[in-house]
């Protein structure tokens, strides 16, 4: 920049930024318009929802990965992205899902899979996602006959949190949400049966889902 008093003569763009003083304005960015500067696939914010449901159900040892402690401690998980960066723009190219797996110690990014599963094996041998969007209520959405034999719902984090099983119809719409299988097979399958089994008479309705075999398939279809 050339000036003469006060007055701006000549304004050039810096050729050779300090990485320094880039990476510092990096990070007043995201503090100032949060977030939704990087680039957030499904990936990334899959791992965020299943990082944030081990420290729900398993406390503080877990990183927090809110908005407020992500920015405050952004050095800890994007610090190699805002030393090599140049520009803004370089931001949106940034692997989200790699640099949040910085902040799991060893041990706990080795067990992050065992303790919040991508996705569950059902009966039928479909494996199904699993939705960690509240972290206090992961949820399974399957069709209701995928689920025969199951004698209760899966449970994650060691045991300690069952999963809110969303069973669907033959359409593919919720006809009972419980954690508690055992209990829905008793009290409310039969009365979700008499309701459906006219609508969906290609679909298998047993009398005891509890023995039955489990299928992704309609009755012609098992033949």
């Amino acid at each position: 920049m050339v000036r003469l008093g006060a007055i701006e003569l000549v304004s050039r763009p810096l050729t050779r930024p300090d990485p320094a003083l880039v990476a510092e304005a990096l990070r007043d960015g995201l503090r100032r318009d949060g977030l939704a500067l990087l680039t957030w696939t499904p990936a990334a914010h899959a791992l965020r929802e299943r990082m944030a449901f081990c420290r729900h159900a398993l406390g503080p040892d877990w990183p927090d990965v809110g908005d407020a402690a992500l920015l405050a401690e952004v050095d800890d998980w994007l610090g190699p992205e805002l030393a090599a960066a140049r520009r803004r723009a370089n931001l949106a190219r940034v692997d989200v899902a790699a640099a949040l797996r910085r902040l799991l110690p060893w041990p706990q990014a080795a067990r992050l899979d065992e303790l919040a599963p991508e996705r569950l094996a059902v009966p039928s041998g479909s494996r199904v996602r699993v939705d960690y969007a509240d972290p206090a209520a992961p949820v399974l959405a399957v069709k209701l006959q995928e689920t025969f034999g199951w004698a209760d719902a899966p449970r994650i984090a060691d045991g300690r949190v069952p999963v809110l099983l969303h069973l669907l119809s033959p359409a593919g719409r919720p006809v009972a949400v419980t954690a508690d299988l055992a209990s829905f097979w008793r009290v409310g399958y039969p009365q979700v049966r008499a309701e459906l089994r006219g609508r969906y008479p290609r679909h298998p309705w047993p009398e005891d889902p509890t023995t039955a075999e489990p299928t992704r398939r309609t009755n012609a279809r098992r033949r």
